[in-house]
């Protein structure tokens, strides 16, 4: 099996190299096919100068250049035609989803044969770290209203920490309308829709070190439509 990262990067110069180098721990140490597929947005700071660094250093590196912001969910779509793995994992660039994480999605994946394995901030032995209580509430209501209005059978639907067979990502990719945050819970939704297995590992979520939180009140209205667009469309 190989497994393939994308990495959908917006002024991350800072982190990128801290992710990267934890990325290649969790594959290496258990002697595991990897790469990791960086999509560039066209950062200001200078992202796409250190990936091309790091590039050097690590050579199952892919970049994907674009010439700007397009939405997290296209940016997995960009990013997944870029991927040569069986399987494919989701992830932030922001260091808040550890990649100490990564084995265990692969053995619940192993264990099960399910077609996703997505990260939960709450069950058991998940959670959350450096977050301030509006977060918290805010995170916990976006949760409760979708689990009322759309039963998608997992604890954390706002996630995006998750491991894909390559095909039925490619398949959801297909029925998903959404192209901003609301990318993550549609996915969910439509999977259950379909009937795929899906399975859940618990996760600490660690708040971003450097770099300012993508999320807004852009975000949060997106998001709200995209609940209730989803609702009325299933």
């Amino acid at each position: 099996s190989k497994y393939s990262v994308i990495l959908p990067t917006y002024n991350e110069k800072e982190n990128l190299p801290l992710i990267i180098s934890m990325i290649n721990k969790a594959f290496e140490s258990n002697s595991t096919d990897y790469e990791v597929v960086i999509v560039e947005d066209n950062s200001p700071d200078g992202t796409l100068d250190v990936a091309i660094q790091l590039q050097k250093i690590y050579k199952n590196i892919i970049i994907h250049q674009r010439p700007g912001k397009m939405g997290l969910g296209s940016a997995y779509i960009d990013g997944l035609k870029k991927c040569t793995g069986n399987y494919v994992f989701l992830m932030d660039a922001d260091m808040s989803h550890h990649p100490k994480h990564i084995p265990e999605f692969i053995r619940m994946q192993i264990s099960t044969g399910c077609d996703i394995v997505t990260g939960t901030r709450y069950a058991k032995k998940g959670g959350v770290a450096g977050w301030d209580l509006k977060r918290v509430i805010v995170s916990r209501g976006a949760n409760l209203l979708a689990n009322l209005l759309l039963n998608p059978g997992v604890s954390d639907l706002t996630g995006s920490y998750r491991l894909f067979k390559r095909e039925v990502l490619e398949k959801l990719l297909q029925s998903v309308k959404g192209r901003t945050y609301v990318f993550q819970m549609e996915v969910i939704v439509r999977a259950k829709q379909a009937g795929y297995h899906i399975e859940e590992v618990p996760i600490i979520f660690v708040d971003r070190i450097y770099g300012q939180s993508k999320l807004g009140a852009s975000e949060i209205i997106s998001y709200l439509k995209g609940v209730w667009n989803l609702f009325i469309d299933i």
